[in-house]
């Protein structure tokens, strides 16, 4: 009779066990030998019993069935044929072999399916494909309670993400940050951040600066897309839409990523750099008609002219506006800044008064929040011996303790954040009103990319209605407006005073600060502060 032998591996420890395929490719040849089977085909092939998609076996259950004559199917064990007893093809093979166009022969388990075979050899074939299919499940448990712990020690499975690198050291897998990419992630990340760079310029920075992949390309915007949004970076691992601390360590803090994705998440409506020829408006305004974003146009080589995209059809004819026309109330609410030099001594004076009442706010605000730290761990102490007690299930348990973990570590940041922001408030209360005195001449001295960031720093919300430039004042600025106006000095401090409490805030503002790279005066700067810290 005709046979074809069939060997197959699944794993590196069947190939390492006995099982590898020249081993069950010689064991089955002595079987047809013994058998007196001429060996008309061997397919040996590494594919897994246990997927749905085996392409190998495929070709071979084609082969069978267009042959005209009876064949015997030659294979080591039944789990070398199928470890799933839901399989089609077991069906199919096995209907093949009650017709009588095949036989079925598993040399070590001294089993052979024919059309013939009695109740109790069907049997022994039924649970032989029973055992086979308990033995693949028990596998996919152990693997998924491995997994398991690997996630609860905070372990990556896999390729570290562009930044870190894989390495074996003393026998064990570990990931590190990779010393000639790591820096570029963090410089990726602060880029992005400082809300100046659309995907595609961030990209080409990165490309000008020598970010590759590991294969040496170019990244792509998208891939740029990818990186801002892996937690893994700040310490934080992403599983199937869960996440996990991992051990690793970050390349970020989870603070720069929130800036990062509080940038991305609004890219819609916030002005970039473009990577064409720059503009002073470009991206900033919008028509109040349509809602279309008012776009520029250079003509005669020198000439810069600005008109709504009209995109939605809703404007009859186009119009055009010279930048400088668009430019004259920009002008007035740089001059309309600066305060006059009593103004500015009442207001040193009124932040100076209100430093105790602020440092006495800032000691109860840590006090409250070290006390609910501590709070949150005796409930995790707690859980473990309710736990132990067996009065809640592991799932609670999990559950639970990442919710008092998330909540600790919030309110570290919350702690690190008043940290930084009693230690900020001077500075930054110095650098508004350094900034506020000489905002035209820094303006007016300015690139245009520093032109753009500045606008964006102090004005929101603008809108073209017909000719006219419209717009609101970011905080504080609109209370230095507004203060500046006022006739006589105030009885009482002014607005700014109560802005500048906000430690959120005051964290937020110092940032934007820091990101717009201006001149701002530093002698104004340096006496201002003295006054503040006197």
């Amino acid at each position: 009779m005709k046979a074809i032998i069939l060997a197959r591996v699944s794993t590196e420890e069947q190939k390492e066990a006995g099982n590898s395929l020249p081993a069950q490719v010689e064991r089955l040849k002595t079987y047809c030998k013994r058998k007196d089977f001429s060996v008309a085909e061997i397919f040996s092939f590494d594919e897994s019993a246990y997927k749905t998609k085996r392409d190998e076996f495929d070709k071979t259950l084609d082969y069978l069935k267009s042959s005209k004559e009876k064949i015997a199917v030659c294979f080591d064990k039944v789990d070398r044929f199928s470890r799933n007893v839901f399989d089609k093809r077991v069906a199919s093979l096995y209907e093949l072999a009650m017709k009588s166009k095949i036989e079925l022969h598993f040399a070590s388990d001294n089993l052979v399916i024919t059309s013939d075979i009695s109740a109790s050899e069907k049997f022994q074939f039924g649970i032989n494909l029973g055992l086979a299919k308990y033995y693949s499940d028990a596998i996919s448990d152990s693997v998924k309670r491995a997994y398991e712990q690997k996630l609860r020690n905070g372990e990556w499975i896999g390729k570290a993400p562009i930044g870190y690198r894989n390495i074996l050291e003393d026998g064990k897998k570990d990931i590190i940050p990779d010393p000639k990419k790591a820096h570029f992630i963090e410089k990726l990340f602060e880029y992005y951040a400082r809300n100046n760079y659309s995907m595609r310029t961030l990209a080409l920075e990165m490309k000008r600066l020598g970010l590759r992949s590991d294969q040496g390309n170019v990244l792509s915007s998208s891939m740029m897309n990818h990186i801002l949004k892996n937690p893994f970076y700040y310490g934080v691992m992403e599983i199937k839409g869960k996440l996990y601390p991992h051990k690793y360590i970050p390349i970020i803090t989870h603070e720069l990523f929130e800036k990062a994705k509080e940038v991305r998440l609004g890219w819609h409506k916030k002005p970039f750099k473009y990577a064409s020829k720059p503009f002073i408006l470009r991206g900033l305004v919008k028509c109040s008609v349509c809602g279309c974003t008012i776009t520029p146009e250079l003509k005669k080589g020198k000439y810069v002219y600005y008109s709504c995209t009209n995109s939605k059809g809703i404007h009859k004819d186009r119009f055009w506006i010279r930048e400088e026309d668009l430019l004259k109330p920009v002008y007035g609410v740089l001059d309309n800044l600066q305060l006059s030099d009593k103004k500015v001594a009442e207001i040193t004076d009124g932040l100076r008064k209100i430093n105790e009442s602020k440092s006495i706010f800032h000691r109860k605000a840590l006090e409250s929040l070290n006390k609910e730290y501590s709070l949150a761990q005796s409930r995790i102490d707690r859980l473990m011996d309710i736990l132990l007690d067996g009065s809640i299930t592991k799932d609670d348990y999990d559950k639970k303790l990442k919710d008092l973990k998330d909540r600790q570590y919030d309110i570290s940041i919350q702690i690190e954040e008043y940290t930084r922001a009693d230690e900020n408030y001077n500075i930054t209360a110095s650098q508004v009103f350094s900034l506020a005195q000489r905002a035209r001449a820094i303006f007016e001295s300015s690139e245009i990319p520093e032109k753009r960031q500045l606008l964006n720093f102090l004005l929101q919300n603008c809108q073209l209605n017909g000719k006219k430039l419209e717009y609101d004042l970011r905080k504080p600025f609109d209370a230095i407006v507004k203060y500046a106006k006022c006739p006589t000095v105030l009885p009482s401090s002014p607005v700014i005073i109560t802005l500048l409490q906000d430690y959120k805030y005051i964290l937020s503002l110092r940032e934007k600060l820091n990101q717009i790279k201006l001149l701002i005066d530093p002698q104004l700067a340096k006496e201002i502060g003295l006054k503040l810290a006197a």
